[in-house]
């Protein structure tokens, strides 16, 4: 369970450079909790058998699952083994287990009842072709939600984007710079679900957090987007490039009288319900 902007992310395999940092991502976990239970409150599946949960993270909100369907076996799946050794302290044998995998290859043993993926997509060029193979897992009754950020035109990608692209960086950077385009809209993800058979319910949210302490914006970004950017540079170059980004982030985002800094943070929400 992720926020970032490029293919190398918890789910979807990592590099050493960009291991995951579970206490760092964690530092913000109700502001990033708040999506996945608002995109699973939508989800009505009544006694779901076999949930399976596609980039599960450090598992908090995997485990949430099998409280909110007590008759249902559980699985969270996730690429990073950092992810995966803390999701272990919220295993519950024969109901919740985690294991090793890629969202881009994974495959499930049999049919799924609930397929949940908060926050994971937006690493996947082309997710939509994913999300159709994951459609045809579905049992009868089955539903698929889907959770992507929608906040790639924002000051926190703009401005790393504007960085990587200079003329300092772009030769180092250029390629990992955000991508505008790497969610669909959310008639894109009303296309994808009814083109593969399922009856389509698509939103949007924009959440405004209320971050506090020095340069929290950059906090935020640092274990999501900045992450697979920072894992190309040396120490010396990555000090640089932070100290940058961090100036132009407290300029877009200020400090607030009260100590506090606000952060509109946009995200898509697409549940899919295949017919009974």
């Amino acid at each position: 369970m992720t926020d970032a902007a490029n293919p190398s992310q918890s789910a979807v395999g990592t590099s050493r450079a960009a291991a995951w940092d579970p206490a760092r991502y964690l530092r913000f976990a109700g502001e990033r909790a708040r999506p996945f239970l608002d995109l699973v409150a939508r989800v009505d599946a009544e006694a779901p058998r076999t949930v399976v949960d596609l980039g599960c993270g450090e598992g908090a909100l995997t485990a949430s699952l099998a409280q909110r369907w007590p008759e249902a076996t559980v699985t969270g799946v996730d690429s990073s083994d950092t992810m995966l050794a803390a999701a272990a302290a919220h295993a519950v044998p024969g109901r919740v287990a985690f294991a090793s995998g890629d969202v881009r290859d994974w495959e499930p043993a049999g049919p799924i009842d609930v397929l949940v993926s908060n926050a994971v997509l937006h690493w996947v060029p082309g997710h939509d072709r994913i999300m159709a193979r994951w459609a045809g897992w579905l049992s009868p009754g089955g539903r698929l939600a889907v959770q992507v950020p929608g906040n790639f035109r924002a000051p926190t990608h703009a401005l790393l984007a504007e960085l990587c692209r200079s003329p300092r960086w772009s030769a180092l950077l250029a390629a990992a710079a955000p991508d505008p385009d790497a969610v669909l809209s959310p008639a894109g993800y009303y296309d994808v679900l009814t083109g593969a058979g399922l009856t389509a319910d698509v939103w949007e949210t924009t959440y405004l957090h209320v971050l506090t302490g020095d340069d929290p914006v950059l906090a935020w970004v640092r274990t999501t987007v900045l992450r697979p950017v920072l894992a190309l540079l040396g120490e010396d170059d990555a000090a640089e490039l932070t100290a940058a980004y961090a100036a132009a982030l407290r300029e877009a985002y200020p400090q607030r009288p009260d100590g506090t800094t606000l952060l509109p943070f946009r995200r898509v929400f697409a549940v899919g319900s295949r017919a009974s």
